[in-house]
């Protein structure tokens, strides 16, 4: 169904446009919320808590740009705010991390599932997690994502090259245990 059309329903609040966008938009705002919890019951709170979000503030959506990079903005937020919340106003941010190896193989990432390279994005810890979704899958500036969580620049560069080095490592032991290094 035409996006406008579905906009224009709910911004009538008629429901058939509400079911709609949320049958549609669902599993990939679940997804969404998914990357930056790494439980899937809490990603779903999430995701019903951004839904809420959308339906009351689809009078802002001015119709440019995409409806669904709209959307996946409102649940990004959605998720930062329930970190904030969760840990009383801030992301937390891992300051240490374990030597990574010095050689890696990048090809062994192209031999992982879509869903495998998610479960070990989610074994990072949460701030190293959160900037990395934020930079490498969101497309944010390290400038946009200071200021998203409130942290210096510098310090979302840095969560980033850890959140890099630390996924190098879980994916190297990963690999390691089957025959995908080999």
């Amino acid at each position: 169904m035409d996006e406008q059309l579905l906009v224009e329903g709910c911004k009538r609040a008629e429901s058939w446009a509400y079911k709609q966008i949320y049958e549609q938009y669902a599993p990939v705002m679940l997804s969404i919320c998914m990357r930056y919890v790494n439980d899937r019951s809490t990603a779903k709170d999430i995701m019903h808590d951004g839904f809420i979000k959308v339906f009351f503030k689809i009078g802002q959506y001015a119709g440019k740009g995409s409806f669904e990079g709209w959307l996946k903005r409102v649940f990004i937020t959605t998720a930062l705010e329930y970190l904030r919340t969760k840990e009383n106003g801030k992301v937390l941010f891992g300051k240490e991390y374990e030597d990574v190896p010095q050689e890696f193989d990048a090809g062994i990432v192209e031999k992982l599932s879509a869903d495998e390279l998610l479960a070990c994005i989610g074994q990072l810890p949460k701030g190293y997690r959160t900037v990395f979704n934020l930079f490498a899958i969101e497309g944010y500036s390290h400038k946009e994502i200071a200021g998203m969580l409130d942290i210096q620049e510098s310090t979302s560069k840095t969560q980033f090259i850890r959140a890099k080095a630390q996924l190098q490592k879980i994916i190297t032991q990963l690999t390691a245990n089957d025959d995908r290094g080999r």
